[in-house]
């Protein structure tokens, strides 16, 4: 109780220091794992497939739980919205090791399409990646303010204002990701990347086109 009570003190009184290092802590974990700095264990092909639908079905309830959220402090049901917008966060944690599990101990997947729907397809993942990298500070940010503080001391913080940036970037970050995964998986098909691609092709490709 004592440790959970000095880190609101801090997070009250430095809400800035505690994102910038919880941020980093996420870039760290993201970048070292494309890095390969972290070691995972190798996962199986089927779990790989497996993780990215787990993650899909994460990332969909995550935005059911942020358009809930704008909808209850839209209509002043401050505790709701919290609890929907904590949901929320706890669900991109579940997505964060879930997605890192995968990426260090599985493959990557590239679409099977040709033309504009190829390039559609690569801006929509483009900024859907870019949103999610920028959107963490603020995301970060917003709930740090909303865990130390009280519904009325919010008032006179940023968190309104950081709240409405980071739902709008990680709201559409969320959306482009499902829509993405959904082409991806259900529509175009996908093959392996990188140097085992053939092998892992041959032993997944009974399963590309579900």
């Amino acid at each position: 109780m004592a440790v959970a009570d000095r880190l609101q003190s801090q997070a009250r009184a430095s809400p800035r220091r505690v994102t910038a290092v919880l941020s980093l802590v996420g870039y760290i974990l993201v970048f070292g794992t494309f890095g390969g700095v972290f070691p995972f264990p190798s996962i199986s092909n089927e779990t790989v497939i497996l993780l990215s639908d787990a993650i899909a079905v994460v990332n969909t309830a995550a935005l059911t739980a942020i358009v809930a959220g704008v909808y209850f402090i839209r209509t002043d049901q401050v505790r709701k919205h919290r609890a929907a917008m904590l949901s929320a966060f706890g669900l991109i944690l579940a997505f964060l090791v879930l997605y890192l599990l995968k990426v260090g101990g599985g493959f990557e997947k590239s679409i099977l399409v040709e033309g504009p729907v190829y390039y559609a397809y690569l801006i929509m993942l483009a900024i859907h990646i870019l949103l999610s990298a920028v959107s963490v500070p603020v995301v970060v940010h917003a709930v740090v303010l909303g865990l130390s503080h009280t519904p009325e001391e919010l008032r006179q913080t940023a968190h309104a204002k950081v709240g409405r940036i980071a739902v709008a970037a990680w709201g559409l970050s969320l959306f482009l990701g499902i829509v993405t995964y959904v082409m991806l998986n259900h529509i175009y098909g996908w093959v392996p990347r990188g140097e085992d691609a053939a092998l892992l092709l041959a032993i997944v490709g009974p399963r590309l086109r579900r």
